[in-house]
């Protein structure tokens, strides 16, 4: 009776999370309401008038970014208003979060407290940053993780395994990790399933959308540019995280390659290993771990299968495994870069948690989610004493202690890839929509940051959640004005552009613009003052 109550506990707090959390969405600006979803709807009715699918761009910018097949699937979205698709939406992906839970927790080892489990993970996923961005931006990657985890976890019959990850590859590529991991797991007629179902799509997208499955696929594809901003702190993919190391534009190809194709086969040879234990949930969520580390993209909302890796750790056996699954599940709850105290961390640290997210993954991938303890219990049972830590922990103390002396070791802080230094040009642009006076207090106001000559400089600062701006005026006395993004980081110089009649300004965006301090020099190139570093404050 005390765990019925429990269980029906946990599915109330869920739905209350998810009624409140779906209100705040519908009720923010209309400019940032389900912003994804708006996309979607755009595209598909630019789609139904015959006009290019990958020529249309929202207010905002966003194009579609998915394959011509995602279209097809999104098709009815056309036909409806679009107050109305976004409450069905927001339904809709609070009922695939319940599944994921439900399902989950049906593979789960421990039968008898099943649905427990299921009760939890549905509130920790409701929760968590991921599910939480889906709902903001109204986006479509949880109902991919629904269709691929069905299947992944023998869910569906078996006459039909592996179709649902073919759709799901159809919509987004990253599930062809999947069919990888059939042929692995000795699942081969599922693999063929999944590869058939693949195509068999791409076939009809091409069928009705002829012109643009030729776009998307010869073009669209490898156009990166059009996913959003790859600098951003929001993507935490290996790939922007060896661009936020400092490894330029022309070797970190090769290098992401490399060691994506090391991270997915140990996560793989992992997985399948689980899949034989008959560890079917631990050997699903691994490979979709897997799929975000291989992913060049990776925003908040693709997350989803890291947070049930830190649930199916936190609910197994062993200190270091739940300690770890406990700190993944507050990592994918709370953002860490917003912890860094700018004058008292270290470039490295720094880059610990502005990373966090996409090393975690990587260090899942590599120490995985069990194995060890079937193999310890194992060797218990045949009478073979094994270390007093397991493999596991051994794997996770050294990944642990790795990031740590990094984190502590004085490195070379990494440069901010999405700064940019505007020029004359659009520096104008952006102070031709400025309307700021800057005053004295002495009834004295002034544009050009002097205030009679006893201030260096004035700025601004906006963000977007992603990207920050800087708009700023220096006073006469500033004749060169230089910048670093974090502390011992290389000084960036920042150009002063004369917009006339005394109005000296700059401007700048960036992403990892938690710190920042500005240097001042004169005309005898004499450092001046060092205004204040934070620009937060």
């Amino acid at each position: 009776m005390l765990k019925d109550w429990r269980v029906n506990a946990l599915w109330l707090v869920f739905a209350t999370v998810a009624v409140v959390s779906g209100t705040l969405a519908l009720r923010r600006p209309e400019f940032d309401r389900l912003a994804d979803l708006h996309v979607y709807v755009g595209a598909v009715r630019q789609a139904q008038s015959g006009r290019p699918l990958y020529e249309y761009a929202a207010d905002n910018g966003d194009p579609f970014t998915y394959p011509p097949f995602a279209a097809l699937v999104l098709w009815p979205l056309g036909w409806m208003s679009e107050s109305v698709t976004r409450v069905l939406w927001l339904v809709a992906i609070v009922a695939a979060v319940a599944v994921i839970a439900v399902a989950l927790a049906a593979r789960w080892e421990h039968a008898p407290r099943r649905q427990l489990f299921a009760g939890v993970l549905a509130c920790v996923l409701i929760a968590s940053a991921p599910v939480q961005s889906d709902l903001r931006f109204g986006q479509i990657s949880i109902f991919v993780v629904v269709l691929t985890l069905l299947d992944a976890l023998e869910i569906t019959p078996a006459r039909w395994r592996g179709v649902l990850v073919g759709l799901a590859a159809a919509i987004k590529l990253t599930p062809l990790l999947f069919v990888v991991f059939f042929l692995l797991a000795g699942r081969r007629r599922d693999a063929l399933r999944a590869a058939a179902a693949f195509a068999g799509s791409a076939v009809v997208a091409a069928v009705l959308l002829p012109a643009d499955s030729l776009q998307f696929w010869t073009a669209s594809l490898f156009s990166t540019a059009r996913v959003g901003d790859m600098a951003s702190l929001g993507n935490q993919s290996l790939h922007a995280v060896l661009g936020r190391a400092g490894i330029g534009a022309e070797h970190r190809p090769v290098v992401w390659l490399l060691l994506v194709a090391g991270i997915c086969a140990l996560a793989l040879w992992r997985a399948r290993n689980l899949a034989r234990e008959g560890r079917r949930a631990h050997a699903a969520v691994l490979v979709g771990c897997a799929t975000i580390a291989a992913s060049p993209v990776s925003w908040t909302h693709h997350q989803v299968w890291t947070v049930l890796a830190g649930m199916l750790l936190v609910a197994s056996a062993g200190s270091a495994r739940r300690a770890a699954g406990a700190f993944l599940l507050v990592v994918m709850t709370l953002s860490l870069a917003n912890l860094t105290i700018e004058s008292a961390t270290t470039p490295g640290l720094q880059f610990v948690f502005s990373n966090v997210r996409g090393i975690s993954v990587a260090v899942i991938c590599c120490v995985g989610l069990g194995g060890a303890l079937n193999a310890r219990q194992a060797a218990r049972d045949n009478d073979v004493v094994l270390g007093a830590r397991s493999v596991w922990a051994r794997g996770l103390t050294s990944a642990a202690a790795g990031i740590a002396v990094f984190a502590l070791l004085p490195l070379p802080p990494s440069v901010d890839p999405g700064l940019r230094l505007n020029d004359l040009d659009q520096t104008r642009q952006v102070f031709s929509q400025m309307h700021v006076c800057w005053g004295d207090g002495a009834g004295e106001c002034s544009r050009d940051g002097s205030q009679g000559g006893r201030l260096l400089l004035n700025y601004s600062v906006g963000s977007d959640g992603q990207r920050s701006s800087v708009e700023g005026w220096v006073g006469p006395r500033v004749a060169r004005l230089s910048m670093r993004t974090a502390p011992g980081a290389p000084l960036h110089a920042v150009p002063i552009w004369d917009l006339g009649d005394g109005e000296r300004v700059f401007s700048f965006t960036g992403t990892n613009l938690h710190y920042a301090q500005f240097l001042a020099y004169d005309a005898d190139d004499r450092l001046i003052e060092n205004p204040p570093r934070d620009l937060w404050k």
